[in-house]
C-alpha cells in the first residue's frame, strides 16, 4: 500500500482514528499529572484539502466533508444522540478552529490534533523520515515549546523513548503500510514496547483492504502477554475494487475504562454518516 498520507488526509479512516485518538487525550486530561505523546509516524501535521494531492484523490469529500456539510460542526445534526454529540465534539473543535472562516480547507494531522489538546505540563515527541513531511511537520510544531519534531526512522524512536519521564501516556503507531512486513512489524512493536512500558496506553491503526492481513494481525495480537487489547473497526461494506482501501481498523491496548462504553455510542452514529452500507465491530482480542 503506497500511504503518501496527503492523498488520503481527511478521508473516512482519518475520520475513524482521529475521533479514537481524541477520547484517549481527553481521558488522559482528566488528571493533573503530565502525560506525553509519542506519535511514531506523524506525516505533515496538517493538510490543505484544496491542495494538489488531497484535491487528486479527493477522499477527504467522503469523510471529514460529510460531518461538514451535514453540520457545519454542530453535531445535532448528525443525527447523533446528546451523549454522542458531546463525545464528537473535541474533534469537531479542533477542526473548526483550523477553518475560522467556515471553509473547510485545513485537516489536523495526529500532530496538531494532540497539540491542541496539549496543556502546559504534557509533551508531544513527533516522528517523521519522510524529507517532505519532516519537513511540513517541523513547520507545524514550530514555536511549540512542548512538542517535538524527530527526523527519524518511527520503529527505532518508539523504543528509544519509553518509557518517558511522565510514565502517564500514549504511543501513536500509524505506519504508511508501503510494505506488507509492516503488519508484522505491528504485533511486534507492541509486544516489545508493552514489555519496556507495560502501563502506556497504544493505539495502532491498519488499512483494510481485504480481511486475511487483519485477521492475521488480531490472531498474533491475542498470543501476546497484554492483558487488555481492545478491536473497533469501521468498513465501507462489501469487499471494492482490489487494491482500494474497504476499511479502518485500530487497536488500543490498555484502553481507557470508559473508552468501550464511548465508542459504542459513536460508532453507530459514524457509520451512518460515512458508510451507511458498511459496518462497524467493538471488541476485545484479550480481556483481563
Amino acid at each position: 500500500m503506497n500511504y503518501q498520507h496527503a492523498f488520503h488526509a481527511g478521508n473516512f479512516a482519518d475520520v475513524h482514528k482521529h475521533i479514537v485518538l481524541t477520547r484517549i487525550l481527553v481521558y488522559l486530561r482528566q488528571k493533573p499529572a503530565a502525560f506525553r505523546v509519542i506519535d511514531t509516524h506523524a506525516g505533515a501535521g496538517r493538510y490543505d484539502l484544496l491542495g494538489p494531492q488531497a484535491a487528486r484523490s479527493g477522499e477527504w469529500r467522503d469523510g471529514v466533508a460529510r460531518l461538514f456539510d451535514k453540520s457545519r460542526f454542530n453535531t445535532s445534526q448528525l443525527g447523533a444522540s446528546e451523549s454522542a454529540q458531546a463525545l464528537l465534539a473535541p474533534y469537531f473543535d479542533i477542526i473548526a478552529a483550523l477553518n475560522p472562516n467556515g471553509t473547510l480547507r485545513l485537516y489536523p494531522g495526529s500532530p496538531q490534533i494532540v497539540k491542541a489538546l496539549l496543556r502546559r505540563q504534557d509533551r508531544l515527541v513527533a516522528c517523521e523520515l519522510e524529507p517532505n513531511a519532516a519537513a511540513a511537520l517541523k513547520r507545524a510544531l514550530r514555536g511549540e515549546p512542548r512538542a517535538k519534531a524527530l527526523t527519524i526512522d518511527g520503529w527505532m524512536a518508539l523504543y528509544a523513548n519509553i518509557p518517558p519521564k511522565e510514565r502517564r501516556g500514549l504511543v501513536l503507531i500509524d505506519p504508511p503500510y508501503e510494505e506488507s512486513a509492516d503488519f508484522l512489524r505491528l504485533s511486534d512493536a507492541l509486544a516489545e514496547a508493552h514489555r519496556k512500558w507495560p502501563g502506556g496506553l497504544y493505539l495502532l491503526w491498519y488499512p483494510i483492504k481485504a480481511r486475511e492481513a487483519p485477521d492475521a494481525l488480531a490472531r498474533r495480537l491475542r498470543r501476546l502477554n497484554v492483558p487488555k487489547i481492545l478491536r473497533c473497526e469501521l468498513s465501507f461494506g462489501p469487499p471494492r475494487a482490489a487494491g482500494v482501501l474497504a476499511g479502518s481498523g485500530v487497536i488500543i491496548a490498555n484502553p481507557p475504562y470508559p473508552l468501550e462504553s464511548e465508542l459504542c455510542t459513536i460508532l453507530p452514529a459514524l457509520t451512518r454518516l460515512l458508510a451507511p452500507a458498511g459496518a462497524y465491530r467493538i471488541d476485545w482480542l484479550t480481556r483481563e
